[in-house]
């Protein structure tokens, strides 16, 4: 109601600023007809003074008319000036009223706005708040999470391993097809060229070209049981040691001695149930003693049973919070194993690459060698060769050398890329690169 009233005061006042706008306009407008007359007399005058100075000096009188002309524009050009200041003041001033009047009331209406959806989103957390998510649900949770994790991390050792089995087998492959398609062809014509292998060269050694190292062991997310079962054959034991109990005490308060080979009689019992309510202060009656015997094992069962829930939800929680964490270890763990196999894997097909090259230079260095045995002949010692045919020799060997001393070691080493290997491979493709430039 507050805010209508406001609203009204406002109109009120907006309808006053207009109607004092417009009777300055109708002032404004009376000013500018009489500077309009004013202004045709002036015209009127000056017609008349051209008539009168006809005969007259033209040029001199012609100047006066046109100062007289320039001065009667002047004036009207500043009465015009003055008018429209006063006008934008006018204006001005109103405007400046209307906008604060409008940003007042906006403040207001923000203000009142803001306060109901204050209250309305208050109300709404009362309704739809979500209740508070309980122990053993948020155990459970982080032990899906924690399955999750792993299953993703070994899923994605698993690719990698399989991708590296795929790059053996085209290693192998490479390596067999060099050896048969040019290396062995180059080695024995070096033979017969007069170039003799060591003894170390000879002896070929069948090495391991990737071993993987499993640093992290498998792990196995255990689940979390709500102790409900548990808990109620607790429940169960405790009720009747507490019904056990209560018996007993009242036999000692009505000194009874009962015979626990046989059930108790008719009387023994009604006399053991009606002591039950003379603890409380009540007459005997053995219907309220049942019911308060019921009543306290029923009580004692269920505190048992809450407690043993509880308590095994706390301990379900810590146990997840504990597995979620060595979870997030085990794949940050194999992760590092991950980036490992990548490593190799981009190692393994630099190399395949390269092997391939090799072939085909050996291919061409087969056809060099067996054109210098076909012409020069064999001989002693490979230095009794043309200087161009040994130089050739020379080539093929330093080939053959880099070659066989990259395949001769492992590319990895304790599961990871091994430093040494990448070594020998920039040196094989290094003596690669020289052979082509000199051919090109």
């Amino acid at each position: 109601m507050k805010l209508l009233i406001y609203f009204y005061q406002i109109i009120a006042k907006s309808c006053e600023k207009l109607i004092y706008i417009k009777q300055m306009m109708k002032n404004f407008a009376k000013i500018e007809d009489k500077e309009k007359k004013m202004h045709d007399k002036n015209e009127k005058a000056v017609d008349l003074e051209e008539e009168r100075l006809l005969n007259l000096d033209v040029d001199h009188y012609t100047k006066k008319v046109d100062e007289k002309a320039v001065e009667g524009e002047d004036k009207m050009l500043r009465e015009e000036g003055l008018l429209e200041e006063l006008v934008e003041q006018a204006e001005e001033e109103v405007k400046e009223e209307a906008e604060a009047e409008m940003l007042l009331l906006e403040e207001t209406v923000e203000m009142v706005d803001t306060a109901e959806v204050e209250e309305v989103e208050a109300t709404e957390e009362n309704v739809t708040a979500p209740p508070k998510e309980k122990k053993f649900a948020k155990a459970q949770r982080l032990v899906g999470q924690s399955k999750q994790i792993v299953q993703e991390a070994d899923e994605q050792t698993e690719e990698c391993r399989l991708l590296l089995m795929d790059d053996l087998k085209e290693y192998d492959e490479a390596k067999s097809k060099l050896k048969e398609s040019g290396f062995d062809d180059c080695e024995f014509l070096l033979e017969k060229l007069g170039y003799k292998t060591t003894s170390e060269e000879q002896e070929e050694e069948e090495s391991v070209v990737f071993e993987t190292k499993e640093e992290v062991a498998p792990m196995v997310i255990k689940d979390v049981s709500s102790g409900k079962f548990s808990g109620f054959i607790l429940a169960l034991l405790g009720g009747a040691a507490t019904a056990v109990g209560l018996v007993y005490l009242a036999t000692e308060k009505l000194g009874m001695t009962l015979n626990v080979s046989k059930l108790p009689s008719t009387e023994e019992t009604q006399n053991i149930l009606s002591s039950f309510s003379t603890m409380i202060g009540l007459k005997p009656d053995a219907a309220i003693g049942a019911g308060l015997l019921g009543i306290s094992v029923l009580l004692v069962m269920f505190l048992i049973y809450k407690i043993r829930v509880g308590l095994k939800a706390s301990s379900n929680l810590h146990f997840a919070v504990k597995q979620f964490v060595e979870a997030e270890l085990y794949i940050e763990q194999k992760s590092n194993c991950k980036v490992e196999m990548e490593k190799v894997d981009a190692h393994m097909k630099e190399t395949i690459e390269t092997m391939n090259i090799y072939e085909i230079l050996f291919h061409e260095q087969e056809g060099k060698l067996q054109r210098i045995l076909y012409f020069e002949g064999e001989k002693g010692k490979s230095t009794d060769y043309h200087e161009k045919s040994f130089a050739e020799i020379r080539e093929t060997k330093e080939l053959m050398r880099t070659i066989k001393d990259f395949m001769a070691i492992p590319m990895s080493e304790d599961g990871k890329l091994s430093e040494n290997s990448v070594e020998r491979l920039s040196k094989a493709k290094s003596q690669m690169d020289k052979m082509i430039d000199r051919l090109y």
